[in-house]
């Protein structure tokens, strides 16, 4: 009881240390705010110092500090329960990371410690900065894979070499760092499932082609996609048959194993035993990958002792801790001399496409599990948790991390209460490198190989293929370019195409407006006259089916003339604004450029149903004599026949919600306004006469 009542006096005045850090960071500012007032002593001046005070203290509120720390959220509720259920986890967790560490360092074409260097990091700075209990850092097998291509020089003289893996390491964290405090984490919306899924898809493939050489034991196999696999073909003659062996031995293996758990039992009102039983069970299934390689080193162990058969083993591995250092920006390694700028250049596109990608694979595991788990995460506090994990494990040698399916999956499974999880793990690899390096060399490579290539089939799913035939064709497009562009082109440049082809099927419908044409049968609508529904087949209604932009308004321009032009005579026409929630300045001078030119064709061209919000927008354009109707009716009629009282728009109050709460007042008392006129057609056609409409005049 007395050791508690200190921790919560240690964090009390930990509390406190913060607040009096904050009042010192607000101090200067006040005494700023303070001199700005002697030196001016304006309204303006109070009124920007009060706005700076209550920015400034707004960040540094209790509740602000608990925004950027999650981890003062839940640490002062931290008990035994989340104690035990997070040690759980985190040893499983750690059992499942050693392993997948090693193997992944060999996916990125670096030596088996530096998987295990970008394992622990992660996992004690997201506990701090992390908003997501289940979720783990470190290595995965796209982050490797990003890592082969843009971190690695693919030079034997520099083979091991991390100068560019850490350099990428560090800048993707100052991205991630950014993007979270600047609150752009919403850029991951523009990027779609479909195309998240195809690129998945094509780098579990290119990831599991890439592992079948260290699974046969063939070397100087290409890295390109498609020399890869005609290579592997045509050299199986040439493959190891005791690796070859191995690791389909391990791939059966942990395809078995994986299946214990997720057995689902009938009965669970059983004695203890069976219950001891079937957690161990569900264990072993859980760390089949520590499973797995303990038992290949132990054969492979014995097999080098009696010199049995050719095992392909990891080698040796570097022991210890990793060195503290600051990240170099120059290289002079084997009389082979690269300045900054060469580093950088070489790259290149890996400075944009790995912390986006890394982006995407924490914040679509998040919401998974936090939809699953019923708890709601913060996209740019995951960014800034992410962004300073890989700032930090630049200091360490890691390279990029991000948050991995699988090991959240078991983290989950494994009852984790709090982000705190991941300091057991973290300790646990520690101890790893600290302790068990030694043994590592004996992991044969062809087991590492199949535990990726069993990891990354779970990635593939061409069953979207079929849902998205089932459900919106078109989005096949994306899906099917971005699958086929990762292959041909690289799985860099897929994703990059992908996004780009996204954008442009979300852009084109701004361009090119849905416009539905409506000719003679606005005549059965107006229920008058004879003659006026005679007349009706000169008047043409036009209605857009969504928002109105400057990409669309050479399409609408052209498609209102052709329609109007179409005939021997010069048709009017309405422009039905139903769906028109707002205009841009551009769409405003395409609107007051159709005026004109119906004007000179001696026809009239007038607006219906428009809101508010746009309307206002031609009022401040100062577009000369248009109209706007509250129905298609009226404004056929108002074309068609006389118009006696001609009313405005009434903006002097408030701005209007929508259409039917437009203020309306007679000519005579807003001639004097120049604002743009709204006719109503039933005085229209009661009077039998119109006045003129009061035009404002030109800019």
């Amino acid at each position: 009881m007395q050791k508690a009542i200190a921790v919560y006096k240690t964090y009390l005045h930990f509390i406190l240390f913060i607040i009096g850090c904050c009042e010192k960071r607000i101090r200067p500012y006040r005494q700023c705010c303070q001199t700005i007032r002697a030196g001016c002593g304006s309204a303006a001046t109070a009124v920007a110092e009060a706005d700076c005070k209550g920015y400034v203290k707004s960040m540094f509120t209790v509740d602000a500090i608990k925004r950027k720390l999650p981890i003062l959220k839940w640490l002062p509720k931290y008990g035994l329960k989340e104690l035990q259920g997070d040690a759980i986890a985190g040893t499983t967790v750690a059992l499942t990371v050693i392993p997948q560490g090693l193997a992944l360092a060999q996916l990125a074409e670096l030596p088996p410690q530096y998987g295990l260097y970008s394992a622990f990091m992660g996992c004690i700075i997201y506990c701090v900065f992390g908003t997501a209990k289940d979720i783990t850092l470190g290595p995965t097998a796209i982050m490797s894979l990003m890592t082969a291509e843009f971190g690695v020089f693919h030079n034997e003289a520099l083979y091991g070499d991390v100068t560019l893996a850490v350099i990428l390491t560090l800048f993707t964290g100052i991205i991630q760092l950014i993007m979270g405090v600047l609150y752009v984490g919403f850029v991951v919306d523009y990027i779609s499932y479909p195309v998240i899924s195809s690129f998945t898809t094509a780098a579990a493939i290119t990831i599991a082609f890439s592992q079948c050489k260290k699974w046969l034991g063939l070397s100087n196999i290409p890295r390109e996609i498609m020399h890869q696999v005609y290579a592997l073909f045509s050299r199986l003659p040439e493959a190891n048959k005791w690796d070859a062996i191995l690791g389909i031995c391990v791939m059966i293996t942990l395809y078995l194993m994986k299946k214990l758990k997720t057995i689902q039992y009938e009965n669970n009102n059983v004695s203890i035993p069976v219950k001891i039983v079937r957690k161990l069970l569900w264990f072993v299934g859980t760390a089949r990958n520590a499973v797995v390689m303990i038992a290949t080193g132990v054969i492979a162990f014995y097999m080098s002792v009696y010199s049995i058969g050719n095992l392909s083993l990891t080698g040796e591995v570097k022991s210890g801790l990793p060195s503290i250092k600051v990240p170099a920006f120059t290289l002079d390694k084997n009389n082979i001399t690269y300045t900054t700028g060469e580093l950088f250049s070489k790259i290149g596109s890996g400075f944009a496409i790995v912390p986006l990608l890394s982006l995407i694979e924490t914040i679509a595991i998040g919401q998974a599990f936090a939809r699953k788990n019923k708890y709601r995460i913060d996209a740019n506090q995951e960014l800034i948790g992410i962004g300073i994990s890989n700032i930090v494990g630049s200091f360490v040698q890691a390279y990029p991390v991000t948050g991995s399916f699988s090991r959240t999956a078991v983290n989950s499974a494994s009852g984790v209460r709090t982000p705190a999880g991941g300091l057991f793990t973290a300790a646990l690899v520690l101890l790893a490198l600290g302790l068990l390096t030694p043994l590592f060399q004996y992991i044969p490579t062809s087991a590492l190989s199949c535990v990726i290539i069993i990891a990354v089939l779970d990635m593939v799913n061409f069953q979207m293929v079929a849902n998205l035939w089932r459900v919106k064709k078109i989005d096949l497009i994306p899906w099917v370019v971005t699958f086929v562009c990762s292959f041909v082109l690289g799985i860099e440049f897929g994703i990059m195409v992908g996004v780009g082809l996204t954008l442009l099927m979300l852009l084109y419908p701004w361009a090119r407006p849905g416009l539905k044409v409506i000719k003679e049968e606005t005549a059965p609508m107006l229920g008058t006259s004879n003659t006026v529904l005679d007349r009706t087949k000169d008047v043409i209604v036009i209605e857009v089916d969504q928002g109105l932009r400057f990409p669309g308004n050479d399409h609408l321009k052209q498609t209102i003339l052709d329609e109007a032009l179409d005939g021997k005579v010069t048709r009017s026409v309405v422009l039905d604004c139903t769906h028109i929630a707002d205009l841009d300045f551009a769409s405003a001078q395409a609107i007051k450029q159709l005026m004109e030119e119906f004007k000179a064709l001696d026809a009239n061209f007038v607006v219906s149903c428009m809101k508010s919000a746009p309307f206002k927008v031609l009022q401040n354009a100062k577009v000369k004599g248009l109209k706007n109707y509250e129905s298609n009716e009226e404004a056929i009629r108002g074309v068609l026949e006389s118009s006696d009282e001609v009313v405005v728009l009434d903006y002097e109050d408030s701005e209007p919600a929508d259409a039917g709460d437009i203020k309306m007042k007679p000519l005579d008392n807003a001639a004097a306004d120049g604002e743009i006129t709204v006719d109503s057609a039933d005085d229209a056609q009661n009077n039998g006469q119109a006045k003129s409409t009061t035009d404002v005049p030109p800019v």
